[in-house]
């Protein structure tokens, strides 16, 4: 796949530069892209000198030699931007969250289903934790027996002085469900092995931000399956003294066992990030999983080339987006009610 041609259309988010590197790292070559101006699209523009910046998308679009657009541009835009490359023939990467609505769901399900690309959500705290990979490895081993619970914890930075108007409207992020818990959506689909799960409760709050009241800076959900339970938070209160963005943390319950993933940082603790921490019948140890290989990205080629679904099953895809929609509606008809 070291010929595969890729263009990047939206830069509004970082989250772009971990999605471009999946790909670049497993081959691919960037043809260009097409942003509005601003400081993450020129700090684009500087790391990537060689790819031409367009003004007009379409040149993208209607170029046959690229194959993936890649998207991290203002959340409620992603929807209407993988539609249009997948009606050009393209396979397309978002940022989470992929959709923001349920409108926006249905119609990406629908052309995604009548033109048969490929529309991928770059989960980063799955595809982009070492931790998380290897963990998904030791579950498909059976290490832990058989998965009947996860908690899933994604707190974040607020950085409120740093963050774009958007950040802070609720139609254009999607909500903090919608948004952040996207992640833990997907992984309790992935580690429950789950097609389908359902919302018991969900909750959403702005506690400590009066002046923003677009925002959600608190949120969490209780999912259940048939064999299975999850619960996830999600918030925008990591303290400004922790060293990196946010401690997230994932434990997943087996029968026989349980593992816990320290993703950015165990406190107080070993330094770096991705720790984990499997205890079984025969005892407790500790893995190191910076050096574990990342296989989103190389996967996602194969699939382009093999039409196949080995980097993510579309179904989870979506199914992960449709938890979070319908936690997000579930929280906010309880602040309405």
């Amino acid at each position: 796949m070291s010929n595969l041609r890729f263009a990047v259309i939206g830069i509004d988010h970082d989250h772009i530069f971990g999605q471009v590197q999946s790909v670049l790292k497993a081959g691919a070559v960037l043809a260009g892209f097409h942003a509005e101006d601003n400081a993450l699209s020129r700090r684009f523009a500087e790391l990537y000198p060689d790819a031409r910046r367009v003004e007009d998308r379409r040149r993208l679009l209607e170029d046959e030699s690229i194959a993936l657009i890649v998207s991290a541009a203002v959340p409620a835009d992603r929807a209407a931007i993988a539609i249009e490359a997948m009606r050009h023939g393209k396979d397309v990467m978002v940022d989470k969250p992929g959709v923001t609505s349920f409108s926006q769901l249905e119609e990406v399900r629908k052309v995604q289903a009548e033109t048969q690309r490929i529309f991928s959500i770059c989960y980063s705290e799955h595809f982009e934790t070492g931790s998380t990979v290897r963990a998904g490895e030791l579950v498909k081993a059976g290490a832990i027996g058989k998965v009947i619970h996860t908690t899933g914890i994604g707190p974040h930075r607020l950085r409120k002085l740093e963050r774009p108007g958007w950040f802070f409207e609720r139609q254009r992020y999607g909500g903090i469900l919608c948004d952040i818990a996207s992640h833990q959506c997907e992984q309790f689909l992935f580690f429950t092995d789950s097609l389908d799960a359902e919302v018991l409760s969900a909750t959403v709050a702005n506690r400590a931000n009066a002046d923003k009241p677009g925002l959600q800076d608190y949120g969490d959900i209780h999912l259940r399956t048939g064999s299975a339970t999850g619960y996830i938070r999600v918030d925008w209160f990591t303290p400004d003294g922790l060293p990196v963005w946010g401690d997230g943390r994932l434990f997943i319950l087996g029968t026989e066992g349980a593992i816990e993933l320290r993703k950015y940082i165990d406190v107080e603790g070993r330094p770096g990030k991705d720790h984990l921490f499997l205890s079984d019948r025969n005892g407790t140890r500790y893995m190191d999983c910076t050096d574990v290989e990342l296989p989103y990205g190389r996967q996602l080629l194969a699939d382009i080339r093999d039409r196949t679904q080995t980097a993510m099953p579309q179904s989870r895809c979506f199914k992960a987006m449709e938890l979070a929609l319908m936690a997000q509606k579930l929280a906010e008809q309880k602040l309405g009610g």
